[in-house]
């Protein structure tokens, strides 16, 4: 049985019933990278794209996910986040755009979704503010990088 659904008596997936597990502080990290060519990063750091500020946009993009990550994902409970932050960083050598987010709350179950989908959506929102200048940008390395709290304890990669 997984710890993020249950399969009821008739077979059918319900969402885990946290009702006794402790109320603790739970963090959580999650990464994703968006490669793409030199000339679209120049224009994302230089300002000069047509669409705007591509980390605001980004940013703001994930910390929107983050807070309807249970909108978008089956059996994940709706959580009251404390914090989410988005940070993107610009990797001239690796023609990159790196993605971090953090994700954090006081309650009974973990965060780490919301980190994913935070990542996720502000690799997407690059992608879509970039794709008229570079389709083939490349989104990656989806992953939660640490997580705190809970029963389970601390876990990094």
């Amino acid at each position: 049985m997984s710890k993020l659904t249950h399969i009821n008596d008739n077979g059918d997936a319900q969402m885990v019933d946290v009702t006794d597990k402790a109320t603790t502080t739970r963090i959580a990290m999650a990464k994703s990278v968006v490669l793409m060519q030199a000339s679209t990063l120049a224009l994302i750091t230089s300002g000069q794209h047509k669409k705007g500020d591509v980390f605001a946009v980004a940013r703001i993009a994930g910390i929107q996910a983050a807070k309807k990550c249970a909108d978008l994902i089956p059996l994940c409970h709706p959580l009251m986040l404390t914090k989410v932050s988005v940070e993107l960083t610009a990797n001239i050598e690796k023609s990159s755009v790196e993605i971090i987010a953090t994700t954090k709350l006081d309650g009974k179950t973990g965060v780490e979704m919301e980190a994913l989908t935070a990542a996720s959506v502000a690799a997407l929102t690059v992608y879509d503010m970039c794709k008229a200048v570079d389709r083939g940008m490349i989104i990656s390395q989806i992953q939660v990088l640490e997580k705190s709290g809970g029963k389970s304890g601390d876990w990094t990669v």
